[in-house]
């Protein structure tokens, strides 16, 4: 039996183990929270692994990756950052103008302070670190992802040093980066076989806890927002497949295990391993992946911005307010500024919404009457990050040559 479940798919355990969550949520309706710690587990056994992942492999991909290539890759990414998180936002602002999510609903009794929006030097500080190893100990993303690239591009300097003692030493610490590599990579496949257990606790408590109730009240909304979704995957994400010279169709049968981990698990940061492995499968090159993937996990947030146009005209819906076309054109210019820079920090999604309130004057509570739903919101538009993540780094993979061409 344990043969037969360790070879089975990790896709098909994953499904099944969510339906069933659903199913143990009906029965026991809010008692099933005493399941969260079952998914807990595995968020954090994710993320423990996601950190030191992401620093080996940027480090070992940047260190034998041509510098002038790099710059190259960086702006191409950053191009297509701008145009999918562009088209997130203006397809979240006309379905739900179309749709009109909102109507007839009023705001919760809750007060809700505004959280502070970081500007140009705090981001920047963030980047930045002062302690090598409280960066790491704190798991600041952005500072551990400053400290790989400039590692990587320093041992890429010493690996083409014209000092052949230089070079060898340099090589010896690149091969025991390269070995913690596929420990790490090790260890990854055994949480995978804890996952479909801790896919089964996250739904049976989210759905028990919260999701059934908040669900029916704000159904027009969520139902929104996923039309949203598929418009994006379709017209969007397929888009930029067929421009990368990839089948649709097994494009999303090589990736399927990253964006339906992390639309079981609503993390970015935790499916990250898990898309590294994806994108390789669907024959983009390690050097593009390696550096792209976890790149976009940072910067790049399509669900979250597609979020934020719904959110913003079921705000006005629910308050009476009539957006002009002036205004929804800020708000697409913002919203994309917004989830570009905030992405990567911790509560970005609400650090965006609520600074696109404050800019049209809406109330904060709206946050607060969209946190019912926010789970089931949350597990398609990690789905979305992630595919697009990948996407993007097909797109930038599409002009490098393989060797057998």
């Amino acid at each position: 039996m344990w043969r037969k479940y360790k070879d089975s798919s990790i896709v098909l355990k994953m499904t099944i183990a969510f339906i069933a969550g659903i199913i143990v949520a009906l029965i026991l309706g809010e008692n099933a929270k005493f399941l969260e710690p079952l998914g807990q587990i595995l968020i954090r056994l994710l993320k423990l692994i996601a950190i030191p992942i992401i620093f080996l492999t940027i480090v070992l991909s940047l260190s034998r990756i041509n510098l002038a290539s790099l710059g190259r890759m960086g702006g191409k990414l950053f191009l297509y950052y701008s145009v999918t998180t562009g088209l997130s936002v203006l397809i979240g602002v006309i379905v739900a103008l179309i749709i009109n999510p909102g109507e007839n609903l009023t705001l919760p009794k809750t007060s809700i302070d505004q959280p502070d929006i970081p500007d140009f030097s705090d981001i920047l500080y963030k980047i930045i670190p002062d302690n090598l190893i409280g960066t790491f100990s704190s798991g600041e993303l952005l500072s551990i992802l400053f400290i790989a690239i400039i590692l990587g591009i320093s041992m890429s300097i010493l690996l083409s040093s014209s000092d052949d003692d230089t070079q060898q030493k340099t090589q010896s610490l690149y091969s025991l980066f390269e070995t913690l590599n596929k420990v790490f990579n090790v260890i990854l496949n055994g949480i995978l076989l804890y996952a479909p257990i801790g896919v089964f606790g996250i739904s049976a408590s989210t759905f028990g806890s919260q999701g059934l109730n908040s669900f029916k009240s704000l159904l027009l909304f969520t139902l929104t927002f996923y039309i949203g979704i598929f418009i994006l995957w379709f017209l969007v994400y397929f888009s930029f497949l067929k421009l990368a010279d990839k089948s649709v169709l097994r494009f999303l049968k090589d990736t399927k295990e990253a964006y339906l981990t992390a639309f079981f698990t609503s993390s970015s940061i935790a499916s990250l391993p898990i898309a590294i492995k994806s994108a390789k499968r669907a024959d983009i090159s390690h050097e593009v992946v390696n550096f792209s993937i976890p790149l976009g996990t940072i910067f790049n947030s399509d669900g979250g911005a597609l979020r934020m146009g719904v959110s913003i005209v079921f705000a006005t819906n629910v308050i009476g307010m009539d957006l002009s076309l002036e205004n929804l054109f800020i708000i697409v210019a913002i919203g994309t500024i917004l989830s570009i820079g905030t992405a990567g920090i911790p509560a970005g999604g609400l650090i965006t919404l609520s600074a696109v309130l404050s800019l049209f004057g809406l109330p904060l509570e709206i946050v607060a009457l969209i946190a019912g739903v926010d789970a089931i919101i949350g597990m398609g538009g990690t789905a979305s990050n992630v595919l697009g993540d990948i996407i993007g780094a097909a797109v930038v993979d599409k002009r490098k040559v393989r060797p057998n061409e």
